[in-house]
């Protein structure tokens, strides 16, 4: 890599050579990672992530959903989207396909965007390797309606379930603070969850920690992931100890204990001022009955407060028990090909039939 890599990508941590070293030890089997450089003459001012994943390794899509619409969807996708091409990271919510460290105008981002598909595709023809299609993940609106108005003309937009973000209010110092802000309905909801909480302990877990409950975090991140309405992977069965091996205290992983026995996790990432809440797993008995999920929201909350982060990055799932914590909907914008042109000619019907109608209720917890 560049040696000044690292220079290039400061804005954004998912972009720096820990986090790319993380991917590269540990990613999901069927993942296979790209990292892209942008030169302005033979001077680098921009790095970009892509990603490949090959669904025919995957034995599970989620289960969930037991339905029709479910097995039409698993045919299509196994059949027709086998080999999917993503510029930018399939593994977090939020934009993180690219950085640059000077202006560039979304024209231009677009534009090299979009060459770096056309390169990654050939790359894969010569593979012998035929990409069905491509996907640009997670923009927000503002850069969405630019790129849009140029290189993504053509290409088809589309929105799936928000991003669920918690603007940390600046004058909150403490736990306290937090608390007292709520309506009573959503104090109760909190004292409620803490007094079933009785009995677990909560601990951070150091690198040999997690190298020694390895095995029964990955059990309870199966647990949660296979119970997920849709996957395209699933984590290696090392990456929360190569994950904190490489990023230190930039990754952290808290374990919730029941007499003695991890029945729980969940983890963060620390991102400049803004804290990006990981992949977690949980015991489903324990959860009903301890509210285990509420409270680790809360704490994942808690933890922003007191180390003052600006705002924390909850995610797509669980829309409205994440509302009811504080956090707000944000919708982000992806833009997806076919590269069969009449499958891609029907690709927004397809799309549309496909992807599960987000019914929720939002929540307003505060006074």
């Amino acid at each position: 890599m560049p040696e000044n890599w690292n220079a290039v990508a400061s804005a954004n941590h998912f972009l720096q050579l820990p986090y790319l070293k993380v991917l590269e030890l540990s990613a999901p089997t069927n993942m296979q990672c790209f990292y892209i450089g942008f030169y302005e003459n033979s001077e680098l001012i921009g790095v970009s992530l892509a990603q490949y994943l090959d669904l025919n390794k995957l034995e599970s899509f989620g289960e969930r959903d037991n339905c029709f619409k479910t097995y039409i969807r698993n045919f299509i996708f196994r059949n027709f989207a086998s080999h999917t091409l993503f510029l930018g990271n399939n593994m977090i919510t939020g934009q993180n396909s690219f950085t640059f460290n000077k202006e560039i105008n979304f024209q231009e981002v677009s534009t090299v965007l979009m060459q770096c598909s056309q390169e990654l595709v050939a790359y894969f023809k010569q593979k012998g390797i035929k990409i069905h299609l491509v996907s640009f993940k997670d923009f927000y609106q503002d850069c969405a309606i630019e790129f849009k108005n140029h290189a993504f003309a053509d290409v088809y937009e589309f929105n799936t379930q928000p991003n669920m973000i918690f603007e940390l209010t600046s004058t909150w110092l403490s736990v306290e603070d937090y608390y007292n802000s709520f309506s009573k309905k959503y104090r109760d909801q909190y004292k409620r969850s803490h007094k079933k909480f009785d009995g677990i302990l909560v601990k951070e877990l150091e690198v040999e920690e997690v190298v020694f409950h390895e095995k029964r975090i990955n059990e309870l991140y199966h647990h949660v992931a296979k119970n997920a309405p849709f996957n395209t992977f699933f984590l290696a069965e090392n990456h929360f100890s190569t994950f904190k091996k490489e990023c230190g205290n930039g990754f952290k992983i808290f374990g919730y204990f029941l007499e003695d026995k991890l029945i729980g996790f969940h983890s963060v990432l620390l991102n400049d001022t803004v804290l990006e809440t990981y992949f977690l797993g949980y015991d489903d008995h324990v959860q009903k009955e301890k509210m285990l999920y509420l409270n680790m929201l809360y704490n994942m909350t808690e933890f922003g407060i007191t180390h003052q982060f600006k705002k924390i990055i909850f995610g797509r799932t669980a829309l409205e028990i994440k509302s009811s914590i504080g956090a707000t909907p944000v919708m982000m914008s992806g833009f997806i090909y076919h590269r069969n042109k009449v499958v891609n000619k029907f690709l927004g019907k397809i799309f549309k039939n496909l992807e599960p109608e987000a019914v929720w209720q939002q929540r307003h917890p505060f006074k």
